[in-house]
């Protein structure tokens, strides 16, 4: 019923709406500047009506078939069923208890079971439940052991694996063979335990010290900051390593650099090989002379000479 009279106020609203709309228009139209006459406007308002109005038609319709199938077959109307209000007790015992998954892994029981876990005997009324261990514990532990079973064969009885001693050994080994091969592939890799006397340097080597060194030991080595490179007396050794190494780290406490990343180990090198060269040109203007008088040793050379 409610439907059927919303519907009649809908209609009667749409005929008030449709007369007034019919008044205005015109005058509307003429207050626009629209071309359209008038006729066409009452045309179109029209269609829009009998659109409404058929979207009414179709409401009616499905509203008189709605009340003549109720009363062609109406429906029993049925009292609902009064529920027994239960306690939160009794309610709980009729609920299903279902373990999760956490309470598997930890091995946790209900604690409608305690009594069943109770151990025989109490202290002061204190009783002890027999809560069985974890799974998740019986789980590492065994596994642990299968784990050291396993590792014990592998590498004591069976001696397939490598032991820490070994490892090492193997390690030491590689890293020597690795440090073979780049020195190999490495025509200018020399350090201060592999440097050797060789003539062919010290021209290269004088370009190097004309650029870099004569500020502090003079064009031709007399020494002026820096110590006389002419004379027998060295402060950090006169061999060709002692002069290499000293070009390579640098002496701080003397005020001296280090031309490690300065120069490439074949420059320091040559370097090395021009300063042993100036021995006993005496030049003019000389330093005195400082540090210890070095006795020179048979030293390595790249070339042995074929005389000796």
């Amino acid at each position: 019923m409610n439907r059927i009279k919303f519907s009649i106020l809908f209609l009667f609203i749409g005929f008030s709406a449709f007369a007034q709309t019919s008044a205005e228009v015109p005058e509307a139209a003429a207050s626009a500047g629209w071309s359209l006459s008038i006729t066409e406007i009452l045309v179109i308002v029209a269609l829009i009506f009998a659109a409404l109005s058929l979207w009414v038609t179709i409401i009616l319709y499905r509203t008189f078939k709605l009340i003549y199938e109720e009363q062609k077959n109406p429906k029993p109307y049925h009292i609902a069923e009064k529920v027994q209000k239960l306690e939160y007790d009794e309610w709980k015992k009729q609920q299903k208890k279902t373990l999760s998954v956490w309470d598997k892994l930890l091995s946790l029981k209900p604690i409608e079971q305690e009594k069943d876990l109770e151990i025989p005997h109490s202290y002061d009324g204190i009783k002890e439940l027999n809560n069985p261990i974890p799974a998740w514990f019986n789980i590492l532990f065994y596994g642990t052991l299968i784990f050291a079973a396993g590792y014990l064969y592998y590498y004591h009885v069976g001696g397939y694996g490598q032991r820490q001693d070994d490892e090492y050994a193997t390690e030491m080994a590689k890293a020597d063979e690795e440090k073979r091969k780049f020195l190999a592939k490495s025509a200018t890799s020399v350090d201060e335990n592999t440097v050797k006397v060789d003539e062919s340097q010290i021209a290269v080597g004088k370009g190097l010290f004309d650029a870099n060194c004569v500020a502090c030991h003079g064009e031709h080595g007399e020494g002026l900051v820096g110590p006389n490179l002419t004379d027998e007396y060295w402060l950090h050794g006169g061999s060709i390593k002692d002069i290499f190494k000293s070009i390579k780290y640098g002496i701080p406490e003397k005020g001296m650099v280090s031309w490690e990343k300065n120069m490439s180990s074949a420059n320091i090198s040559a370097v090395a090989n021009y300063i042993l060269s100036l021995q006993g040109t005496k030049p003019a203007n000389a330093k005195a002379p400082q540090g210890v008088k070095y006795e020179p040793e048979q030293e390595a050379t790249a070339e042995p000479d074929p005389k000796n």
